[in-house]
């Protein structure tokens, strides 16, 4: 495990995910779809335009779409309201790697590095989608009887060298989610905390949820709120 670590201190020095920050950044800021807009006065709960912090304070309630968003959901919100993209195209090619909706994620996501993790779910929506997500978390189903508790439900515990943490203490969920998105060293791309939680659960054999459902939202609800306090430092290295 030295070695691993070392290895990842190596890669902090000039990390990869940069490349694609800069991509999310000239995304952002071109005028694009059929209004020939740009993204910039994007509302991510801030106010329309501020982008710093914004990362660190989601998922939350927003009032123009009676929904509780993740980065991605707000960020194909904005495609569709100001550049007039439709849902379809805005989401199109989300699980390639490199796609448009993870440089866009890992662009805002890094306006809010050094920012506190603050997702306190207080409105009535966020606490719901937080007793949801505690839920989704502990429930075992499927053919092999998996919860994600399973993996993330106990101290000290690996699979192929990676440690996996407790995402039910804080401690664990601090250490976790402060570093998404993240460059997964074994796959060469950056994921998203949302791609990265639809591939747990496709691994656990449970019906692999549709890209920014509901249900996704709410476990990164639930994990955000058991690890708000902690700055983020995305995006991060994994394996």
């Amino acid at each position: 495990m030295d070695e691993i670590n070392r290895y990842r201190e190596m890669l902090k020095e000039g990390n990869p995910a940069e490349l694609l920050e800069l991509e999310g950044e000239e995304l952002w800021i071109t005028p694009a779809g059929p209004n020939n807009a740009t993204l910039e006065n994007c509302d991510l709960g801030l106010g329309a335009g501020v982008v710093k912090g914004a990362y660190a304070m989601l998922p939350r309630y927003f009032a123009d779409t009676d929904k509780v968003q993740d980065a991605e959901s707000r960020i194909v919100t904005c495609m569709m309201q100001l550049q007039g993209f439709t849902r379809a195209d805005a989401t199109s090619g989300w699980h390639q790697s490199g796609s448009k909706n993870e440089a866009l994620v890992t662009f805002v996501a890094t306006q809010s590095r050094g920012e506190k993790i603050d997702v306190p779910a207080k409105h009535p929506r966020e606490a719901e989608m937080y007793r949801v997500g505690q839920e989704l978390f502990y429930r075992r189903s499927g053919p092999l009887d998996f919860a994600c508790a399973t993996c993330h439900g106990l101290d000290d515990r690996r699979i192929r060298l990676q440690e996996l943490p407790n995402l039910t203490t804080k401690a664990g969920a601090q250490a976790s989610m402060s570093q998404w998105p993240a460059y997964r060293v074994s796959q060469g791309v950056v994921w998203t905390m949302q791609r990265r939680l639809i591939d747990c659960i496709r691994q656990m054999r449970w019906p692999e949820p549709e890209f920014l459902s509901d249900a996704v939202i709410a476990l990164q609800v639930y994990m955000q709120n058991n690890a708000s306090g902690v700055i983020l430092e995305a995006p991060g290295i994994k394996r």
